[in-house]
């Protein structure tokens, strides 16, 4: 398995379509209420320790400033902290790093495993979160550790609404960004804008709502056929918004029709779990196969809600293993519509 060397690494997000190298001043007009910074130079040294010292119950954001540097040890963002935003103060995205290293098998003291759940480097539980201008990643090494069969390792869990990342990247291999909710049925909506999110086996899955907006998504390369999954959707046969992206990249260096764009992720088998992936107004590299939907074990991709619309790039085939969207469903399944809720909710705009 090949490894990045992403801490100090500026891949990704500088091929997206928009400018990524301007200050964090652009992204929230406020200065930092908490400062944290690796030398000591801030009021915290580390990011938990930031989050502890945030205000429970906020209506307003709370906005923790993070200077450059490697950020070690896992992060939780408690249900009872809303409103609070972690912004990178670095030029780039790439200057702050805020990582953990665990995997669904690693054993916990105890001599448990931390499950897929608890391997997350970072978990938002709390509405109302953004990020800005920074990485997240899981810096599990599957080579150095063959005991470890149980490799998901995720970069970022998310439980609550209305979240946003602004110029964020998350970096893993399997199940890197875990965009989910608090209970099946339930509604949490995620707003991803000029993010590059890579992996290799189901690295973006869950049953949340999450639009990702001119983002870059990139598949490693394993070495094996397939290469991976892009997306593993669970959503909720009672929710009409699944997984939504629109004007953004596919990309890869894995050989050409090695990877597959999804499958339907049932969590134990739960029959109500009807994914929901749809892919417009994107560039698809030659990565994406013809046929670029996979059954999940005895669960078929053709009861799932997969679907692509006016996509361009050497993989976006059109034909009868890739449903395309009609002009008037497309006209209905628009980032406004998935993000609308019952509150108006419209970060796309801002």
């Amino acid at each position: 398995m090949r490894r990045r060397t992403f801490l100090g690494m500026s891949s990704g997000l500088g091929i997206v379509a928009t400018g990524l190298t301007t200050t964090p001043a652009l992204a929230g007009g406020r200065r930092p209420d908490l400062t944290v910074a690796v030398d000591g130079s801030g009021d915290h040294t580390g990011i938990q320790a930031a989050i502890d010292a945030a205000p429970a119950g906020a209506t307003e954001p709370f906005v923790i400033g993070v200077r450059p540097g490697t950020y070690l040890g896992q992060v939780i963002v408690p249900a009872t902290k809303p409103f609070l935003e972690l912004r990178g103060l670095g030029r780039r995205p790439d200057d702050v790093v805020i990582a953990d290293d665990r995997a669904n098998g690693t054993l916990k003291p105890d001599g448990t495993p931390w499950g897929t759940s608890g391997s997350a480097s970072v978990t938002v539980n709390g509405a109302d979160f953004r990020a800005v201008n920074l990485t997240f990643a899981n810096l599990f090494d599957e080579a150095a550790h063959p005991e470890i069969t149980n490799r998901q390792a995720v970069a970022v869990l998310t439980r609550a609404d209305r979240l946003v990342f602004d110029r964020v990247r998350f970096l893993a291999n399997q199940d890197t960004l875990y965009v989910n909710s608090s209970a099946a049925g339930v509604v949490a909506r995620v707003y991803l804008r000029d993010c590059y999110v890579e992996g290799d086996v189901d690295f973006i899955f869950g049953r949340a709502t999450a639009v990702f907006d001119r983002c870059r998504i990139h598949s490693l390369n394993r070495g094996s056929t397939p290469n991976g999954y892009v997306t593993a959707p669970s959503t909720d046969i009672t929710n009409p918004y699944g997984l939504l992206f629109r004007r953004s990249r596919f990309t890869s260096d894995a050989p050409a029709g090695t990877v597959l764009l999804g499958r339907p992720w049932h969590p134990s088998n739960d029959p109500n779990a009807i994914g929901q992936t749809i892919i417009r107004e994107s560039w698809i590299g030659a990565h994406i196969p013809d046929v670029a939907w996979s059954d999940f074990g005895t669960w078929p991709w053709e009861e799932a809600r997969f679907f692509e619309y006016r996509n361009a790039g050497p993989g976006a085939i059109v034909s009868a293993n890739r449903p395309q969207l009609t002009a008037e469903q497309a006209g209905d399944l628009t980032a406004a519509a998935f993000l609308r809720g019952g509150d108006d909710w419209a970060p796309e705009r801002c």
